[in-house]
């Protein structure tokens, strides 16, 4: 693979459906449907999807490519692949809460190595550069020239005084009594992949999740997380999470500093 063309491509594809996203939330109303797992598309969904992945084939013909919206990219076995979750926090979208992002990833050998996150309604930019190092973005984000960067790293944690974040749309009792065993100094709740890039920012220490999640909600935070030091574990065992599994659903999981001292399930 050329990272450096995959950093770009992905980049430009990000931003390009961005614009996209946000012509449509800043619309009076749009089209809301229900998926065959009663979760819900939007007409944003299907047009971030055309936009990358038509942008993702043109560049990366022979990279397999499964992608949220495209139900027939969903039947491949795969260990090394493109996988995008064009519009990510579908209903905190449709809540007009901005928690939701533009999500591209590439995995190798069941790793996601390199990913882009992109909020537009937060204006916050993060992916991992040609190395495999992540950055924050500032704006304006023009498609052809990149703007200033900043190095991301996880934090240094006082295992004595955390700070976590968790979901904003799917919280529930099992999540808050894992939380619980935690000594915790803050709190807070964030939509979509947003939470990984809390954790590789450091903003945040520890992120779990007790919920259903797909490998396409999950891969780029995954990478960006990566490139800044962090780790990604299964909730059962604490080994690391991996990608091109039957069917790309996930077990439970918990992203983290890797100076967190992990509790038992």
């Amino acid at each position: 693979m050329d990272f450096d063309k995959l950093t770009k491509v992905m980049r430009e594809l990000a931003l390009l459906a961005g614009d996209k996203i946000m012509e449509i939330y800043a619309a009076d109303d749009f089209e809301i449907r229900s998926k065959s797992d009663e979760s819900p598309v939007t007409v944003a969904d299907e047009a971030a999807d055309a936009i990358i992945s038509a942008g993702l084939r043109e560049a990366f013909p022979d990279v397999p490519l499964v992608t949220e919206e495209q139900s027939n990219s969903h039947s491949q076995s795969v260990s090394t692949f493109l996988i995008v979750d064009p519009l990510d926090g579908t209903k905190e979208f449709i809540k007009r809460r901005g928690d939701f992002t533009v999500n591209i990833a590439y995995v190798v050998d069941g790793v996601p190595v390199r990913g882009i996150v992109y909020a537009p309604a937060k204006e916050r930019l993060f992916y991992t550069d040609a190395e495999g190092a992540s950055v924050e973005e500032t704006g304006p984000f023009a498609k052809d020239v990149v703007g200033q960067t900043e190095p991301m790293h996880v934090s240094k944690p006082d295992n004595n005084a955390l700070l976590v974040v968790a979901s904003k749309s799917h919280r529930d009792e099992a999540t808050d009594d894992y939380i619980n065993k935690y000594s915790v100094r803050d709190m807070k709740s964030a939509g979509s992949s947003l939470k990984f890039c809390l954790v590789a920012t450091g903003e945040a220490d520890l992120y779990p999740r007790l919920g259903r999640t797909m490998e396409w909600d999950t891969a780029a935070g995954h990478a960006v997380l990566n490139g800044a030091g962090g780790r990604v574990v299964r909730f059962d065992d604490h080994t690391p999470l991996k990608y091109g599994k039957s069917g790309f659903a996930n077990p439970f999981f918990i992203a983290l500093s890797p100076d967190v001292i992990l509790e038992k399930a």
